[in-house]
């Protein structure tokens, strides 16, 4: 007997609960759909009022637009149907507005707001009803199982949009003052104040809150936060989807500061398509702080605020918020949702980078279609995909440039921490002259006699050699410190170059195994043969870690001797094969032009130490950029069998010619890297120092360009 049929699939009854309900996780989500909601109908505004009954039993919460209404057709066969694809197909209102709502699910949100919900919607002097009791859906077996009235009558009202929600006393616990300033923050933040300025395109919320319990009425029309227009730092500028695109830098931290503009070249086609950015950042210092209420900070009602009224207020407004056509996706831009990881980043290096507490920023993105970032149905943010990962590494990017230019105005201001040299700190540390000049000054004006004067300066110069023994040890240290550092940046070097011979390791052992037993059951001399080609394998392989253990050994000691003749072209030449396999893999090419006998009076791993961060920015950039020659040239002058000096190119992006002629690519903290350290240039010129050596960046149109030079005496 054939038992064969067909079935379909019927949607239980409380699926619409789930759509509603379940998946839009908050009440603040649920009203912004139905303000969004609005804006699709091409209302002018949308007004939303809580009102509390007097028994404080119940409330009620109405949504009203004067937008463009819904016919009964609409209603029946759009409104009530679920995940319906009317706005992805439609892409645009009839007076032109990119719509905001495609997934077809954001009307059902209402559910979480109330027991019921009473549409009215008024469409070409036609008022059609709709009554939606979420008990029945939760009752029904199946979703059409619920019948619903549909009615329509002719009036003469104006064409618009008002949903009505009533909840009992359940629902209306959820409304503290805190859930109000909640929805207040959300409200304020829905739409960009920038994208707000660049368009005509009127949209405007009014919330008022009536007779709730322990909680003042509102009645406010939202307006973006008031400070807005004051920042400390700002970059804003469009980036297309070739990855090019031109910024804008400006400050207000001081009087008089001019704007920068500064091209942007991401490297290749964004996956994530154009974007429109805005960052301001704000310096959280109590000078700071004071400063910018002094240029006009003010809270919502205009009132000038102190310095911790506006902490509070930056707390709870700051973060970078994503907004597709004007209107924000949550959660991004929440206070506490760091998505771009900016307080990681500042703990590694605090000087020059911002956390998330500094910034206030709107990243304008296109539609769907047109750049990949797919907002999730639960509205709880951007699918991980690579758009979005190269969303966030542009904007990382973008804040990067911000980010070095803060850092060089606050180094001139002397708002960093002082970056002078660790030996040159040192040195002033354990420095006794001006104590000893001192003393000596005031004991001979009062009259102490010769004998005591010069037993003083004995204690002194005594002192003076204990501490300098114990300043070398720790300049020793540091060294030592500043080596394996520069050992850690390249670890990943290391497993990548140690890969090959490890998985052949891997490989081979099952092998001899197998060979080996059946050498000892066959005693077949071919058996042995077998096993002798792979020892021979493990061999070349081993050698292979004995030549990069040698390379590097110079980086691991962990103390230092005295200084010894090193020949200096196979010192710089042991620093590039550590990176040999990457150079290949990148295409970059590299030659070293010198005698091979020259020998320098140094501490080996410094040299290595100097060229190993060379040589890793080089690659790093190179690798980044893509540009057609990739190449790295380093060039030995020597006279009088002295060192003259020793020039490193490479064929990068370079150097900007500000940052050269600030020093600021040496200063610690200082990089343009988005996840760089900021290091390795200090730790390069500190180790030339210690072998009275001086490392300087100069100036050139062809990439990057250092010359290593011996110290004059007036250097010394």
């Amino acid at each position: 007997m054939n038992t064969n049929a067909t079935y379909k699939i019927r949607p239980a009854g409380r699926h619409l609960l789930t759509i509603g309900r379940d998946l839009i996780k908050d009440n603040y989500a649920a009203v912004v759909e139905l303000v969004k909601n609005a804006y699709d109908a091409d209302s002018s505004d949308v007004n939303i009022e809580f009102r509390a009954f007097p028994d404080h039993r119940e409330y009620s919460i109405v949504i009203s637009d004067h937008g463009h209404g819904m016919s009964k057709d609409d209603v029946i066969n759009k409104w009530l149907v679920p995940s319906t694809q009317d706005k992805v197909k439609r892409k645009l209102s009839p007076s032109g507005r990119t719509l905001q709502g495609s997934k077809g699910v954001g009307r059902y949100a209402a559910s979480i707001l109330g027991t019921d919900l009473f549409l009215e919607t008024i469409n070409e002097g036609k008022k059609t009803t709709v009554y939606l009791e979420w008990s029945d859906f939760e009752r029904a077996q199946y979703l059409d199982d619920v019948e619903i009235l549909v009615e329509t009558t002719e009036v003469s009202e104006p064409h618009g949009t008002q949903l009505t929600m009533k909840g009992n006393e359940k629902f209306l616990a959820n409304w503290k003052q805190e859930q109000f300033n909640k929805l207040l923050f959300e409200l304020k933040k829905l739409k960009s104040p920038v994208s707000a300025s660049l368009t005509d395109d009127e949209f405007h919320i009014k919330l008022r809150v009536i007779d709730f319990p322990e909680i003042k009425d509102i009645e406010e029309t939202i307006q973006p936060y008031p400070f807005l227009n004051l920042f400390d730092y700002k970059i804003s500028g469009k980036i297309n989807k070739d990855g090019q695109g031109v910024l804008t830098y400006s400050s207000q931290r001081a009087r008089n500061m001019t704007k920068e503009e500064i091209s942007f070249d991401y490297g290749k086609h964004t996956a994530c398509g154009e974007l429109d950015i805005d960052i301001r950042v704000y310096d959280r210092e109590a000078d700071a702080i004071g400063y910018l209420i002094r240029r006009g900070f003010k809270d919502e009602s205009g009132n000038y605020v102190g310095k911790n009224q506006a902490r509070q207020i930056l707390n709870m407004n700051n973060g970078i918020g994503v907004y597709r056509n004007g209107f924000r996706i949550r959660p991004l831009g929440d206070a506490d949702f760091d998505w771009l990881k900016l307080n990681e980043r500042r703990v590694q290096n605090p000087s020059l980078r911002i956390g998330s507490n500094q910034v206030i920023g709107y990243v304008q993105i296109q539609s769907e279609d047109q750049s990949n970032l797919i907002e999730k149905s639960a509205r709880d943010g951007l699918k991980e995909n690579r758009a979005f990962d190269q969303l966030k590494d542009i904007t990382k990017n973008i804040i990067a440039q911000l980010e070095s230019r803060r850092f060089k105005y606050r180094s001139k201001a002397g708002l960093s921490r002082s970056a002078n040299k660790v030996e040159q700190d040192l040195q002033r540390l354990f420095s006794f002259n001006e104590l000893r000049q001192s003393i000596i000054t005031e004991l001979t004006n009062s009259a102490v006699d010769k004998t005591t004067i010069k037993e003083v300066t004995e204690i002194i110069n005594k002192e003076e050699t204990n501490k300098n023994a114990a300043a070398e040890r720790i300049s020793e240290a540091i060294a030592v410190y500043q080596g394996q550092a520069t050992l850690g940046k390249i670890v990943n070097v290391i497993f990548h170059e140690g890969g090959r011979p490890l998985s052949y390791f891997r490989n081979q052992i099952p092998n001899l195994e197998y060979w080996y037993k059946s050498f000892q059951k066959t005693g077949d001399p071919a058996k042995l043969e077998e096993i002798m080609t792979i020892a021979e394998g493990i061999g070349q392989n081993m050698e292979f870690f004995t030549q990069l253990f040698r390379t590097l050994d110079p980086l691991t000691a962990k103390k230092r001797g005295a200084r010894k003749l090193v020949l200096l072209k196979k010192a710089v030449e042991g620093s590039l094969s550590v990176f040999e396999d990457q150079m290949v893999s990148h295409g970059i090419s590299a030659k070293v032009s010198g005698p091979d006998d020259f020998q320098f009076l140094s501490w080996e791993q410094d040299i290595y130490t100097i060229f190993t961060n060379l040589i890793d920015n080089s690659l790093y950039w190179i690798s980044e950029k893509k540009p057609s020659v990739r190449k790295i040239i380093i060039e030995f002058q020597i006279s009088d069998d002295s060192l003259h000096y020793i020039d490193y190119r490479d064929s990068g992006p370079g150097i900007e010619a500000e940052h050269i002629k600030n020093n600021l690519i040496f200063e610690p903290d200082f990089t343009t890297k988005p996840n760089g350290t900021g290091l390795g240039l200090t730790i390069a010129r500190e180790a030339a120092e210690r072998n009275d050596l001086e490392l300087e960046a100069l100036e050139s149109e062809e990439g990057a360009y250092f010359r290593l030079q011996p110290k004059t005496e007036d250097d010394k």
